[in-house]
């Protein structure tokens, strides 16, 4: 818990310094407000980047707006408190951000991401030439973080689908032992983070309400025990680092946790 209190206390001094105030008004997401910006042929600079994984979305689930849902502030918001919170570097743009590539499976830049982000994916569908690259890409090494998934249809879709590109390996529940928890932050529990409109009309967490009664933070590992893929279902960790300038309430009430287990993750997948 101290550890906890210490990181909103930075993450507040860093907000305050950086924003001069919390915002009265949304940020925008999704394509619809940023298009997709791909990488460019020599994207590389030896940092550490997230990329925004691309998908065709085959379902409609509510409150989400399908691969770019938490895009593009989610993942810049990660890599800067990543930056400011430990000594990785991170690959920026002229602008001074950290730049957030999208990526599609059948891209050539996938097995140049070191990680991938993927957003509201129980609406995703992989052709058999997507799961064979996503496939190829998690087998050599590749890290996968899926986010912002709900409810039992959503979570059937989502398994579905990781299951054609990797039949033989099973899912589990990451305990609270595991390394990943405990990178960087105690991870003790794994936090229902609801996105903020959600919050501010209703101060409830759960959004399918009784089928989604709590987190799951769940996993994929390779023979080796080397997590390949984690997931965040019935909870919206995006939110928690999107969303972190718009409400003091919202930011204090989740913002601490998501981003001790944004950066846990992010430190896994470096080092793993």
């Amino acid at each position: 818990m101290a550890i906890l209190l210490l990181l909103l206390v930075t993450l507040a001094a860093h907000a305050g310094a950086q924003r001069e105030g919390w915002r009265r008004f949304r940020v925008p997401e999704g394509a619809g407000a940023y298009p997709p910006r791909y990488p460019p042929q020599d994207f590389e600079d030896g940092s550490f980047m997230l990329c925004k994984l691309q998908y065709t979305s085959v379902r409609y689930e509510e409150m989400g707006i399908g691969w770019s849902t938490d895009y593009p502030y989610a993942g810049i918001n990660l890599m800067i408190r990543l930056s400011e919170m430990t000594k990785t570097p991170v690959t920026k743009g002229e602008n001074g951000e950290p730049t957030y590539w999208v990526v599609r499976l059948t891209d050539d830049a996938l097995f140049r991401c070191p990680a991938l982000m993927g957003s509201d994916v129980g609406t995703m569908g992989l052709s058999d030439i997507e799961a064979e690259r996503l496939r190829a890409y998690l087998l050599k090494g590749g890290f996968l973080w899926v986010d912002d998934f709900w409810g039992t249809a959503g979570w059937m879709q989502w398994s579905s689908e990781i299951h054609k590109a990797l039949p033989e390996y099973p899912i589990f529940d990451i305990t609270r032992d595991h390394p990943i928890r405990h990178m960087l932050y105690p991870v003790d529990d794994v936090e229902q983070v609801t996105n903020i409109n959600n919050w501010m009309r209703t101060r409830n967490t759960s959004e399918r309400g009784a089928d989604s009664p709590h987190a799951n933070f769940r996993g994929i590992a390779d023979e080796k025990g080397r997590l390949m893929v984690v997931m965040t279902h019935n909870t919206d960790f995006g939110d928690s680092w999107e969303r972190e300038s718009e409400s003091r309430e919202f930011f204090e009430r989740f913002s601490p946790k998501g981003y001790a287990l944004g950066i846990d993750v992010l430190l896994y997948s470096l080092t793993h």
